[in-house]
């Protein structure tokens, strides 16, 4: 499956964003999406996740982003809100067939190829 982010950007703190993850190939509703970060100098680190089974957040992300998917059109989101400068990052959307709802990133085993989120205070 091949997985491409779109809808980054630059906001100012308090505002919003909604990031796209379009996958192309076999079906994305089987597997489990997430959605990781990576600032410069730091590890990618866990965002969100889901499956038919279930959503998975970051302490530091519950009660403003949202993740979601539209089967239909083989796409999943992530609705972010109250953006903090601390968010800005470049955003990656991965898939697996796994099990569960993993928040490790070795788990995932397609990614996609980034799209920048920029938060200005």
């Amino acid at each position: 499956v091949q997985l491409v982010e779109s809808g980054g950007g630059l906001v100012q703190a308090g505002g919003s964003l909604r990031l796209s993850c379009a996958a192309s190939g076999r079906p994305f509703s089987t597997y489990a999406v997430g959605w990781f970060r990576q600032a410069p100098g730091k590890e990618r680190e866990f965002v969100a996740a889901l499956r038919w089974s279930g959503t998975r957040y970051a302490d530091f992300v519950k009660g403003r982003f949202t993740i979601s998917r539209d089967n239909a059109k083989n796409t999943v989101y992530l609705q972010m809100n109250s953006l903090k400068p601390e968010d800005t990052a470049a955003y990656y959307c991965a898939a697996t067939m796994g099990i569960g709802v993993p928040s490790n990133h070795e788990t995932y085993d397609y990614w996609g190829q980034g799209t920048q989120v920029t938060v200005s205070s």
